[in-house]
């Protein structure tokens, strides 16, 4: 279902044929740092959050967390996560699928500056075995980032 979205989605770059499907998991941090043998910092999380209207997805580097102030200061609302049922109902993606790619209307994207220091990251693309390697300009084409935002701190002793 959502992978068959990000197909059709990414098919308009012409990316489609890039999406990797793997065997392992990528559904968490390490598990797909493990899976595409890079290091956790340059898997790009995306973090599903509630808003007045609906829900918002921020994109981090792997090795990042929110930063509760950041995000309040930022955001003028405190940080919650959507739960699994919610995550699935407002992006359309389940947990550990969840990508910044064919998410509804008003589904905003941002994107977290921690992601800065790499070339290169890779974002799932709507399943727990999916990514795809894609450089900063191009997840911020195709993701549709509203704003390159500072909202995270590194998360201390790993994920």
């Amino acid at each position: 279902m959502s992978i068959e979205q990000v197909h059709e989605y990414l098919s308009r770059w012409g990316r489609d044929k890039d999406i990797i499907e793997l065997d392992a998991s990528t559904a968490t941090v390490n598990e797909a740092a493990a899976a595409l043998g890079v290091i956790p910092a340059r898997i790009a999380k995306s973090i599903s959050l509630k808003t007045a209207g609906g829900a918002m997805v921020v994109v981090t580097a792997g090795d990042m967390k929110l930063d509760n102030r950041k995000y309040k200061d930022r955001f003028v609302i405190k940080a919650k996560m959507l739960t699994p049922d919610e995550a699935l109902q407002y992006t359309g993606h389940a947990v550990g699928g969840v990508c910044p790619f064919a998410l509804p209307p008003g589904v905003e994207v941002y994107l977290d500056i921690s992601m800065k220091r790499f070339r290169t990251v890779f974002p799932a693309c709507g399943s727990g075995n999916s990514a795809i390697e894609l450089t900063l300009a191009e997840l911020d084409e195709y993701s549709q980032n509203k704003e390159w935002v500072d909202v995270c701190k590194p998360i201390e002793g790993g994920e």
